[in-house]
């Protein structure tokens, strides 16, 4: 007999099993156990009332919630409960944080154990960390289940009465969300600016001047320094500061001077040639305290920054480092750190840098985040020790994040760096230049940590401006003088960081569900990435206006926010989680109601359709994107175009339809350049019964329609060019143009396998499509592929090893959504709680086999026949339509007012259901 401990992945469980004595078992839950319904489908045929099977939740019996065991979970029940056959005792030792609470109520709701149960919590996986925890074990905390509880079914409510809304009156797969639909609408915002912003210019003088003993000839960089128009004829002068973004002129009220180029060059020729003078001269000394240790946002936002990961991303490799016992628990609000960290950082800082580099007294840090909760500790190396980046013997992703958070943790017990910001203030006729610098006097944190920098030693030199030694009445000599042009910026598209950091300070949502709500954006089409910019789509404007218009509630921040505060509230007992839900759902104003009474007024037409101040152009949606109707035809907008830079003149331009090149020289058929949604391209003739579908090529990047020559369209539209035999194969060697660019293949012919083998080369930098040669391309094809910067087939993360069925490799890749396994044209998932690491090929084949089942399943109803699907992580109860399809499921009702659970009932529909992970919680 012994103590069964169940946590949720199997890298976890392995890490604490090695501080455990040898009685206690440790099994993993892999994530959530029991959760809402996938789909209607999922729903026992015992339920028969259609708005609980389509809700998931009976709003009549108190907000009662169905909860069912997925499919590719029975089997890791069952193994529990037979594990708990043998166990005196049973030990739960999920994550310390709202979610880990209710993981562990439905482990107890589930498994209904005879035995003693204890609740185990930690915030970091060491020896010391678990011994104590043991033996401070305690009950389930039933107010955190509680407000868990109520968040999940408060937004499976809003999700899935608003996004059949969004179905019928814009497009099919539209999804809401009470956070989602609160961040789309901050996109959509700043993309609003955009548009509305005017463009303002504005000049100044820069100066390089030089100081000393031969300044006049000197060339040392040491004598060099900037500076810059300040004031003229007393007057301060315009920047960028002091215009009016709606209108690019400077603002009412603002005294200022603006220079035009004219003046701008005409003042730097009057004061060539003039004295310049030292009118003053200040020192200020200034002290640089270290930021507070990681949060879970400010994790997010520095990693985007520092390390350009997304916060998917890192969320996925600090759960990692976590669950291998190299850091603490990664979902926190607090920037509190123990006594224990607070030493063994001071230790670090003097063994590394030094007693002088060391605070003078500890260094305490208090949480200031709206409705602070989950770990009551920062992120930060786990032990009484910490591990120096290189003594971990980590790499990739895992050493980079482990070395930030290191760095970031021992700089909150350094000294404090000190400065001297210097201001000089140099007088030449009636202009006023203004020269700064900044003297690093002690570096301090600085050694460690610099915010934004990868490199403190370059942050370093980046910290230091140094200007020569200078008083006043020095006569500066003017090496050079130019005029400089600015123009005023748009407002920042929100960054992944930005939006990050903007969502916390409104306390909209929690952090650890920010990872998910961003991947869930961008799934759902509401955004696309540019860059490191969020740029919302035209769908997410029609979405935005409509929940403005009519659902005002849903996506104001403050609302939001007070919901947040609601639920901390359920969570510490001053706030009753029934009468809480009833009022927002079912009350007289209620979600519910509002749909009932608006739905009817909402025209599907007028939704659809997007407008933009200053364009009297009708954009509408469809499912396949935005387009601009108009009376000769509906015209598609490319999908990349981000709202903010669509112009009246673009649309006159679309508007006026495909611009005529010429003719072909062969066969006198009209060349056009047309726009596609996918960009501009040339097509050969006209589209006709005789020619339904008429030869078309994309303009290579670099080439606009105003800049493409009839000859260029002709050579794009004989594509591919066949260059001639390959010497060894005696096979053709062409060149054409594909979605990623210009290419060259060699036809390597048929394989052993039976497969004809192509063998590619990217074109880059001078090599022309049109004209490269042949004897080039046989260059290209000598030049092994990575030395070249080839995409080429993906390098697997692992290899797993041959399958035992066909001896086929098994392989684990990293792909846009993740990690997963690869067999042949099977891709799956990797299973909840499994790592890249720890994945074993029985798992492997197990996860394949259930994706390679349900892609061969066909519907069993009619193609209108459609259900709901639930929301997988991240998608916080966001439907998309779906067809009824097979697979079986375990369902249990469980009242969300009592603690015990209604008998189980086997499923007597087949249904479908996506695997959810629990890297990441769900969306709230």
């Amino acid at each position: 007999m012994s103590t069964l401990v169940i946590v949720e992945s199997p890298t976890k469980a392995r890490t604490i099993r090695n501080y455990l004595p040898s009685s206690y078992r440790v099994e993993a839950s892999m994530g959530h156990v029991r959760d809402l319904p996938q789909s209607t489908s999922d729903v026992p045929a015992t339920i028969t009332d259609k708005k609980v099977r389509e809700l998931g939740v009976n709003v009549e019996a108190d907000f009662e919630p169905i909860y069912l065991v997925p499919k590719d979970k029975a089997k890791v029940v069952k193994t529990l409960k037979d594990a708990l056959k043998d166990a005196t005792e049973l030990v739960l030792a999920t994550d310390e944080d709202r979610e880990g609470e209710s993981i562990s109520w439905h482990l107890l709701q589930l498994l209904k154990p005879k035995v003693p149960v204890k609740r185990m919590v930690f915030h970091e996986i060491t020896q010391e960390a678990i011994r104590e925890a043991i033996e401070n074990c305690r009950d389930i905390d039933e107010g955190l289940v509680r407000a868990q509880e109520t968040r999940r079914i408060l937004d499976r409510l809003v999700g899935y009465t608003l996004s059949p809304l969004l179905w019928k009156k814009i497009a099919m797969g539209l999804s809401a969300g009470r956070v989602q639909s609160v961040a789309v609408r901050l996109l959509v915002n700043r993309e609003r600016q955009r548009r509305a912003f005017r463009k303002g210019s504005y000049w100044d003088l820069k100066a390089i001047l030089a100081i000393g003993e031969g300044a006049a000839k000197a060339k040392k960089a040491s004598l060099e320094f900037e500076s810059r128009l300040i004031t003229l004829g007393g007057r301060r002068l315009a920047t960028g500061a002091d215009f009016d973004e709606s209108t690019g002129q400077v603002s009412a009220g603002r005294n200022v001077l603006l220079l035009n180029e004219t003046e701008a060059r005409a003042l730097q020729e009057r004061l060539s040639n003039k004295t310049w003078t030292v009118s003053d001269l200040e020192e200020r000394p200034v002290t640089r305290k270290p930021s507070p240790p990681f949060t879970t946002s400010t994790l997010q936002q520095e990693s985007n920054r520092k390390l350009g990961l997304s916060a998917r991303d890192t969320m996925r490799t600090a759960q990692s480092l976590y669950e291998q016992g190299y850091i603490t628990y990664m979902r926190t609000d607090s920037v509190h750190l123990s006594g224990q960290a607070i030493s063994a950082a001071r230790d670090c800082v003097e063994q590394m840098y030094g007693a002088a580099y060391l605070s003078p007294q500890p260094r305490q840090f208090t949480t200031k985040s709206k409705g602070a909760q989950e770990a009551h500790e920062a992120i930060r190396p786990a032990g009484s020790s910490f591990r120096t980046p290189q003594q971990t013997g980590l790499n990739g992703r895992d050493f980079q994040l482990y070395d930030l958070i290191w760095k970031r943790t021992v700089a909150t017990q350094m000294a404090d760096a000190r400065q001297t910001q210097i201001t000089v203030q140099i007088q030449v006729e009636d202009a006023g230049f203004r020269a700064s610098g900044k003297r690093i006097d002690f570096p301090g944190f600085f050694r460690a940590y610099v915010e934004g920098s990868d490199d403190p030693n370059a942050a370093i030199e980046n910290q230091e401006i140094i200007l020569p030694a200078m008083r006043v009445g020095d006569h500066p000599h003017c090496r050079t003088l130019d005029a400089i042009g600015h123009e005023t910026q748009p407002p920042a598209r929100y960054t992944e960081a930005s939006l990050v950091k903007m969502l916390e300070s409104e306390g909209i949502g929690r952090p650890s569900t920010y990872a998910s709500i961003i991947s869930t954006i961008v799934a759902k089409g509401y955004a696309q990435q540019g860059g490191n910019a969020l740029i919302p789509t035209f769908t997410a404007f029609a979405v935005t206006d409509l929940l403005e218009k009519h659902f005002p509630d849903i996506v104001d921040p403050s609302f939001t926010s007070k919901m947040e505060q609601t639920l901390d509230d359920i969570a510490t007992g001053e706030v009753q989680w029934l009468p809480y839900l009833r009022d927002f759902y079912s009350g007289d104003e209620g979600l519910e109601r509002q749909v009932k009474d608006r739905q009817d007024n909402i025209d599907p037409k007028e939704a659809r359709t997007i407008h933009l101040d200053d364009m009297e152009a009708r954009i509408r949606i469809s499912r396949t994107g935005a387009y601009i109707e108009s009376e000769n035809g509906n015209i598609n907008l490319p999908k990349d175009l981000p709202p903010a830079d669509l112009s009246a003149e673009q649309v006159e331009v679309l508007l006026q339809g495909p611009k005529k090149l010429g003719v072909h020289p062969d066969n006198g058929e009209p060349i056009y350049v047309k726009l596609g949604p996918y960009g501009h391209y040339v097509q050969l003739g006209d589209k006709s019964d005789d020619n339904p579908k008429p030869k078309n090529v994309s303009l290579p990047k670099g080439t606009t329609p105003e800049t493409v020559t009839i000859e260029q369209a002709v050579g794009l539209l004989a594509l591919p060019r066949t260059l001639g035999m390959h010497p060894d194969t005696g096979r053709k060697v062409q060149a054409s143009l594909g979605p990623y660019g210009p290419y060259i293949v060699h036809d390597l012919g048929k394989g052993e396998d039976g497969k004809v083998h192509k063998d590619y080369r990217s074109l880059k930098g001078a090599d022309d499509v049109l004209s490269i040669s042949f004897d080039r391309a046989l260059e290209l094809f000598a030049e092994p592929k990575a030395t070249r910067g080839k995409r080429g087939a993906a390098k697997p993360l692992r290899e797993l090893g041959p399958h035992p069925a066909d001896g086929e490799p098994v392989n684990i890749y990293d792909g846009p959504y993740g990690s997963y396994i690869k067999h042949g044209k099977v891709n799956a998932s990797l299973p909840e709680g499994q790592t890249i690491e720890t994945l074993t090929m029985d798992v492997a084949i197990e996860a394949l086999n259930a994706k390679a089942g349900t892609k061969g399943k066909k519907s069993t109803k009619s193609t209108t026949t459609r259900s709901k699907k639930a929301a997988t992580p991240g998608d916080a109860e966001e439907p998309v339509a779906k067809k009824t399809t097979a697979k079986k499921a375990t369902s249990t009702k469980t009242p969300a007012k009592k603690t015990t659970t209604r008998k189980t009932a086997a499923a007597a529909k087949k249904t479908t259901t996506t695997t959810r992970k629990k890297l990441q919680p769900a969306e709230e």
